[in-house]
């Protein structure tokens, strides 16, 4: 079976890339990542905040006042929670490259436009074969227009592409007014790739404590369905590649991004839950799938279950909304 697939530029020996988390950490994890089967990986977040504040100075902005008031209690991190080092990311990176043999994908994750994208320069100094921005920003102002909140994304994409010749991607929530509309506008502003979706990690309270309960909630299978949903709408219709995150547990999974027009399929919670090695058995099911079901590569696969190629595109948009209401069924 052919699994290679491209993104990016790159070619690839498989479509399962490891998304940017904590198993990237370290090289004995990236190393092990790669044995089990993985065709890339994109490193674990450089973020904006950890560039532009010295250890003193975010620690001072995070820790004054939050005893002032009873219902404010602490509940930012520490600075010793951040990963305050930018040049020891760069250096992690730099080594990946020089004792792994896949490509590795650095990961900005920023909401302005500011001095920290110069970072997006050292990650390709260091070896980086493309880089992914992780625009992580809850637009929380009444004031700011969609048009404005778009604006800034564009502005950040901009800020990159001129300061790297590698390749760039953006990972994106759902959250737009007009999805389509946007994800063209960052295929005009010439994105590379888009990395379908973000999960915003949404904080709950603490009855007993009186404080925010900030503990991460991995994702199911079931958050699959609205990538999938996006990038079949999508595929075909932007020069952009296609990676499907969230929601990429199993072969299953894998296979029905795929289908609906994925490059690459990202997988975290799934390793988390796992460990890298399971990798192996998402590679070694999809064989198995694709022998059983007469498919001979990726390609063959991909786009064959997208908006365009099925014979009811409605499906994925509003028309089969009031269908599927009226045919669930009770159990009771």
């Amino acid at each position: 079976m052919d699994l290679s697939t491209t993104y990016l530029g790159l070619k690839l020996k498989n479509p399962i890339v490891p998304s940017a988390g904590p198993l990237s950490h370290s090289i004995d994890s990236m190393k092990q990542m790669e044995d089990a089967g993985a065709s890339a990986i994109v490193m674990f977040s450089l973020f904006e905040e950890q560039i532009a504040h010295e250890r003193a100075e975010l620690e001072h902005y995070l820790s004054y006042g939050t005893h002032s008031f009873a219902e404010s209690l602490t509940y930012f991190p520490t600075s010793t929670e951040y990963n305050l080092e930018p040049e020891e990311y760069i250096e992690l990176l730099h080594k990946a490259k020089q004792s792994l043999d896949i490509p590795i994908i650095g990961s900005l994750n920023g909401i302005t436009a500011g001095g920290w994208i110069n970072y997006a320069r050292k990650m390709q100094e260091a070896g980086a074969d493309a880089i992914e921005l992780n625009v992580y920003y809850i637009p929380t102002d009444p004031q700011l227009t969609s048009q404005d909140v778009e604006d800034r994304y564009l502005e950040v994409l901009h800020a990159v592409k001129s300061t790297v010749t590698i390749p760039v991607a953006m990972k994106l929530s759902p959250f737009f007014s007009s999805f389509a509309n946007f994800a063209q506008r960052l295929d005009n502003a010439g994105a590379n790739g888009l990395v379908l979706f973000n999960r915003f990690y949404q904080p709950d309270i603490d009855l007993e404590h009186l404080d925010l309960s900030l503990n991460i909630i991995l994702s199911t299978p079931h958050a699959r369905r609205l990538p999938m949903r996006w990038i079949a709408i999508l595929y075909g219709q932007l020069k952009a590649n296609l990676a499907a995150t969230s929601g990429v547990h199993s072969a299953e999974d894998a296979i029905k991004m795929i289908m609906v027009g994925a490059d690459v399929t990202m997988m975290c919670s799934a390793l988390l839950k796992n460990g890298p090695t399971h990798i192996t058995k998402v590679l070694n099911d999809m064989n198995q799938w694709m022998l059983d079901n007469e498919y001979v590569s990726v390609e063959q696969m991909k786009g064959s279950m997208s908006q365009k190629s099925i014979a009811d595109p409605a499906a994925f948009e509003r028309a089969n909304y009031m269908k599927a209401l009226n045919q669930y069924k009770t159990n009771f």
